[in-house]
């Protein structure tokens, strides 16, 4: 800093202000710091200002899931579901200009107190916790370690923390009235995992729809949100109710297993079957053919956890706050 100073022919006080925003600098010499930063190749010492400013600069996008016998497909499923990418997509979009760094965490309930003591050490500013399955404790674990976090959708425990959702059900009532005006008039659907709130909401919303409409029974199958869960589940479905003429699947991973299915079962699609799936994710243009499905908005989801997470992180007493979303639906081939 004193190398600065001198190039730029200010105190180390002026650099020092320059270096951390003070708005009070005059536009000229903070362009003379600036310049003589860049000509002298000066980088500010993060570990030595964290001391001083107590900010890691950092945040953890923790994605925890369900315990599952093969660590490698838990791994894998984390990787692979755009879903997770497109969070991690919109949450750094909205980091990076802050110079906010984002580690990802990877969990399932083994390793939660290696997750717990890494956010105890102070090694993060803040949590954007992606949590969904109703025995999850990590929701719980962080909210009573007092470090400002989000969550990625409504928690399923009754906990004050901040989240980010969408309509779930107004969704599932797109894909419905959809299929109906299609002319379908034997509807099922393929329905997330019940133990949690996105996969319940979906299933209630398409059932209560069609219930208004006259539909006293929709047949449903419990999938678990992966294309071999969405192949054997749509097998398990036509083979129960072969006149199924319009089929809701919750999302697009499984709604893309379906596809397959239906494939190899000789059923047209949509001429003699009309599926929608919900996302509209990478899946989506998978498919063959192309998805109809529900959209909801994951990167600008993402980037409001990331802007409400660091509103409380620069103020620690704010009240937990609520974002909802509206979902659309998306027309494509498939229905």
């Amino acid at each position: 800093m004193d190398q600065v100073a001198e190039a730029a022919g200010v105190s180390r006080a002026t650099v020092s202000r320059v270096i951390n925003g003070a708005p009070s600098v005059d536009a000229k010499i903070r362009e003379m710091v600036q310049r003589a930063i860049a000509d002298t190749g000066y980088v500010p010492n993060v570990a030595a200002r964290s001391l001083v400013t107590r900010r890691s600069n950092s945040v953890a996008l923790v994605i925890s899931e369900p315990d599952r016998p093969d660590n490698n497909s838990f791994l894998n499923r984390i990787f692979t579901d755009p879903y997770f990418g497109r969070i991690t997509a919109g949450a750094t979009s909205a980091l990076r200009p802050h110079d906010i760094h984002l580690v990802v965490i990877p969990t399932d309930s083994t390793d939660h107190h290696q997750v717990v003591r890494y956010l105890r050490q102070g090694h993060v500013d803040g949590v954007l916790l992606i949590s969904s399955h109703e025995q999850d404790t990590l929701p719980r674990q962080v909210h009573d370690l007092g470090i400002p976090a989000v969550v990625a959708a409504r928690p399923t425990a009754p906990i004050a923390v901040s989240y980010v959702d969408v309509d779930q059900r107004l969704g599932a009532q797109l894909a419905a009235e959809h299929l109906l005006d299609r002319g379908c008039r034997t509807l099922a659907t393929i329905s997330g995992p019940l133990d949690i709130p996105s996969g319940l909401d979906r299933l209630n919303g398409y059932r209560d729809y069609l219930t208004r409409r006259g539909f006293s029974s929709v047949p449903s199958i419990e999938g678990d949100f992966t294309r071999a869960g969405g192949e054997s589940a749509a097998r398990e479905l036509l083979a129960a109710h072969p006149a199924i003429d319009g089929l809701f699947v919750a999302n697009d991973l499984m709604a893309e297993g379906a596809l397959r299915t239906l494939q190899d079962l000789g059923r047209r699609v949509p001429d003699d079957i009309a599926v929608v799936g919900f996302d509209d994710s990478s899946a989506a243009l998978d498919c063959r053919p192309l998805l109809t499905t529900v959209r909801q908005p994951v990167e600008e989801m993402a980037a409001e956890m990331a802007e409400v997470l660091m509103a409380h992180i620069a103020s620690p007493g704010r009240l937990p706050r609520s974002v909802t979303f509206q979902p659309s639906l998306v027309i494509r081939e498939s229905a």
